[in-house]
């Protein structure tokens, strides 16, 4: 006997972790499949915590500035420690264009609620202790952008979700999203058959295959990047620091201290590394403490303790992709995060909630429009 549900969300990860609680919220039967042992163990375990709202698209901005007050009153709210660190995002600049980008960018950031500005040295350097000041000309600063634990907060909504009803099956693997009169009609995976009006696509890296099977195609494209951690030492700065400069295998990287003192470390490598292997590169690590030690030199000392690498699922112009099939009504797109998973799954997750029922606000019809699956995406975002 088919099992029926109002929902099917396939992922629970960054996206349909918090999709699952919000649909929960409004008393709907709904069901997360995901492959993995438990919550958030695909790409949400590979993230490196930064969450911020400091971005030059206003879709991006107002779906991250709900994610931000979502994780800021958690712990108040909820009373789970999900390790919120309200750092802020600092971009330093070295280069003329660079700062001729970020200060363009201020009034749109400021005309959608960001509290930014444009510092000067000295302030660059009060917030990050030791930073390189030769040839530095300021940066962007915001400070209510922080970092969240990505292992906690997908526990925490998996517990609450669970708490309302929703109902989860790990290692399980969806195969196909089956059809009746040319609308979604649930999922057949390797353990069964599951009936549902709405199927959301919250499979992140994987969903070009899962719209393959029903004959839908999603520009989402996998590729690798590496993340690495040290030692834990006394804390001296909190900021997310992000460094626009391109060097040799790598676009740009960033870096933050984290609530431990443990100093937390990403780069956009480039040429993009694309594909599913997510084994480490020995390259990575000389890459990065290069990178680090040049613009930070009192870093020098620190031990690395791990690396780790992981899947970005990106679209051609570095946005989400979030709206209903027109091909396939019932399936509705929640994936594409380009590696920005982690601060937008909470406010996409609330979305797909008032998506499924109907409830969508004037700020809505903005972020839908901005992550259409139908837009034009040749036109890339100035600060992805």
């Amino acid at each position: 006997m088919t099992e029926r549900w109002d929902a099917i969300v396939v992922g629970a990860g960054s996206v349909g972790l918090p999709a699952a609680l919000a649909l929960g919220r409004e008393r709907l039967r709904v069901l997360v499949l995901d492959r993995h042992p438990s919550p958030g163990q695909g790409e949400n375990k590979h993230a490196i915590g930064g969450v911020r709202a400091t971005h030059s698209a206003p879709g991006k901005i107002l779906v991250c500035r709900r994610s931000l007050a979502i994780f800021a009153s958690w712990r108040d709210t909820h009373g789970d420690d999900i390790e919120w660190l309200p750092g802020g995002y600092l971009y330093p600049v070295y280069r003329e264009e660079d700062a001729r980008l970020l200060q363009g960018l201020l009034p749109l950031q400021r005309a959608y609620g960001l509290a930014i500005d444009f510092i000067g040295p000295e302030a660059v350097a009060a917030i990050v202790p030791g930073i390189c000041r030769e040839g530095l000309l300021g940066a962007t600063f915001a400070p209510g952008d922080g970092s969240i634990s990505p292992l906690r907060v997908a526990d925490a909504f998996y517990r609450h979700a669970r708490r309302l009803g929703v109902e989860f099956r790990f290692r399980e693997s969806v195969e196909r999203i089956d059809r009746e009169g040319g609308r979604a009609a649930g999922v057949t995976t390797d353990r069964g058959r599951y009936a549902a009006p709405v199927v959301i696509d919250a499979a992140g890296p994987f969903s070009a295959a899962l719209g393959r099977s029903v004959g839908v195609s999603l520009p989402v494209v996998p590729d690798s990047h590496e993340a690495g951690i040290t030692e834990p030492v006394a804390a001296f700065f909190h900021a997310m620091v992000v460094d626009m400069r391109p060097a040799p295998g790598s676009k740009n990287f960033y870096f933050y201290q984290n609530r431990h003192g443990q100093v937390v470390f990403c780069l956009t490598p480039e040429p993009p590394i694309v594909g599913t292997d997510k084994r480490e590169t020995s390259a990575f690590l000389p890459q990065v403490c290069t990178r680090l030690v040049e613009l930070v030199p009192r870093l020098k000392h620190l031990r690395v303790r791990r690396t780790w690498r992981g899947l970005y699922p990106m679209t051609p112009d570095g946005s989400p992709i979030v709206g209903w099939n027109r091909e396939v009504p019932g399936l509705l797109h929640a994936t594409g995060m380009c590696g920005q998973g982690l601060m937008l799954g909470a406010g996409v997750g609330e979305l797909v909630g008032r998506m499924v029922t109907g409830t969508l606000n004037a700020e809505d019809e903005t972020v839908l429009a901005e992550f259409s699956p139908y837009r034009d995406f040749h036109r890339v975002e100035k600060l992805k």
